[in-house]
């Protein structure tokens, strides 16, 4: 494990593996980085990967209060320690701040690359999510740490018998451990609104590649298919057959090829 110390004085820690171009890996909701290792491995055989907890996530530390800014500035960090510029993966709602990041990094992000930013423009989507987030800081803001894990698992579709399940097994203080940093990705990084920031995404002119999966929700893929149009001379891919929780055997050639290009 290495450390890098952001702006603010956080610790985050990272592992690196391999040699060649550097390539940092963005996670989302409730991972740290142990849940992208095996990708990780496979880049290596031909990049530096930097494979990273987010701030208060893992053995990275976290100094509030939050903000959207921080988190871009630990990534600056990471980047300076990569030689000054890097590729950029980000999955789920990680791929939200990796899209953020190379509108404010400008050429420090040589390439970006995301998969299934969980963006919705669906004006039906509006509600169910402010309740979530509405109940998420009320969870939260009370200390009811597993209730807001429960609270996410049952919004993005797990059955309540699985989840009750879930509570009862060892890993789940590792989740409740994890649960503040929801309010991180999601009043924070994705936002109250949800919506595509499309108008964003015009001013990014980072090469970008946006990926969906192909038996995954269809709101992901019309997100994708949003941003794409959104990004100057991005690249759409749909993955046939791939879920929210992509293979990493599947995955990590498209990226391989995608950065070494």
């Amino acid at each position: 494990m290495n450390t890098v110390t952001s702006t603010d004085g956080t610790t985050i820690a990272y592992d690196r593996l391999g040699q060649g171009p550097a390539v940092i890996m963005v996670d989302g909701a409730l991972c740290a980085r142990g849940s992208k290792q095996e990708l990780a491995k496979i880049l290596a055989d031909g990049f530096t990967v930097y494979n990273y907890d987010r701030r208060g996530r893992g053995d990275s530390g976290d100094t509030r209060p939050y903000g959207v800014a921080r988190e871009i500035e630990d990534l600056t960090a990471l980047i300076e320690e990569a030689g000054g510029s890097a590729s950029l993966y980000g999955h789920s709602s990680g791929a939200c701040l990796a899209l953020e990041a190379a509108a404010q990094l400008g050429g420090r992000v040589t390439r970006l690359a995301m998969y299934e930013a969980p963006y919705s423009d669906d004006p039906a989507d509006s509600k169910p999510w402010a309740t979530y987030l509405a109940q998420l800081t009320e969870a939260l803001a009370a200390g009811r740490h597993g209730d807001a894990v429960a609270m996410f698992m049952r919004f993005v579709g797990t059955p309540q018998e699985q989840i009750q399940g879930m509570r009862k097994a060892p890993f789940w203080a590792g989740l409740e451990a994890l649960a503040p940093t929801l309010a991180y990705d999601h009043t924070g990084v994705i936002g109250p609104d949800r919506a595509v920031p499309a108008a964003r995404a015009t001013q990014i002119r980072t090469p970008a590649l946006v990926m969906y999966g192909g038996a995954g929700a269809p709101f992901m893929r019309v997100a994708a298919q949003t941003l794409s149009r959104a990004l100057p001379g991005a690249r759409l891919r749909g993955l046939d057959g791939e879920t929210h929780d992509v293979n990493p055997a599947v995955l990590a050639p498209i990226l391989a090829d995608y950065f070494a290009a």
